[in-house]
């Protein structure tokens, strides 16, 4: 009876801590679709879980960070969502592409318009960002999350090396090493491509030729071959009717 008790006090302490875990873990994130690379582009995600019973969350609102301002920002429209991205001067302009860029996108916010993250479910904000930093490892956004009924949660707080996690941390885009400029890797990829399009055509042309030539050089022999027939058999008629006429006198 009283191991059996033992066990079942064991059970419910290791579910509780799974559930504290669960909780803990809930917290709104960012993730690339595939690589955030330095001083390229990216498509990243806001993740946002709902974390009460009771209550819809129907507002999000990501501050960028000041001091690697990133110029593009383009939001992919979500469903039941209006989005506003909020713009500020820099006070040292960008160079993006050969231009000075004095504006730089300081926050994108995402209001429910008919739609809600309901309990039990998460919502993903896409953003295509960029030109990502050359000379940071990561980027952090702060984000704030409300609830229908005026809850407010402040996704603030910074990680510090060598600690615990925070309770509301802030949300970390990881950079990855530099893979070359995305568009450049785009059109060389598109020269290769017209390229082997191109050595493919060639190929084909060669074949077709060689199997035009191929005909004709059988078609050439046929006829050769023909009219020497026709040839041998009129001397063999002819022979005939020689022999004939001998064998009559």
């Amino acid at each position: 009876m009283n191991v059996s008790r033992i066990v079942l006090a064991g059970g419910i302490a290791a579910s509780t801590v799974l559930i504290l875990a669960g909780t803990a873990s809930a917290h709104v994130s960012v993730q690339p679709q595939g690589e955030a690379a330095k001083g390229g582009y990216a498509v990243i995600n806001f993740k946002v879980p709902n974390e009460r019973d009771n209550a819809s969350t129907t507002k999000l609102e990501v501050n960028f960070p000041a001091d690697h301002p990133l110029a593009s920002v383009m939001p992919q429209p979500v469903p039941g969502w209006d989005i506003k991205v909020t713009t500020s001067k820099l006070a040292k302009p960008l160079d993006m592409h050969g231009k000075k860029i004095n504006e730089a996108v300081s926050k994108v916010t995402w209001t429910a318009d008919g739609g809600k993250i309901e309990p039990g479910r998460f919502q993903q904000f896409p953003l295509s960002v960029g030109q990502l930093p050359e000379d940071a490892d990561q980027l952090v956004f702060k984000a704030i999350q409300t609830y229908d009924n005026k809850e407010v949660v402040r996704w603030i707080e910074e990680q510090k090396e060598g600690a615990e996690e925070p309770e509301s941390p802030a949300p970390v885009l990881k950079l990855t090493a530099a893979t070359g400029d995305a568009h450049g890797a785009t059109a060389a990829s598109g020269s290769d491509s017209a390229d082997k399009d191109a050595t493919a055509e060639h190929a084909k042309d060669e074949q077709t030729t060689a199997s035009a030539a191929s005909s004709g050089s059988s078609d050439t022999t046929a006829r050769v071959l023909g009219i020497a027939g026709i040839v041998i058999g009129v001397a063999g008629v002819a022979f005939g009717v020689l022999a004939g006429r001998r064998r009559t006198a």
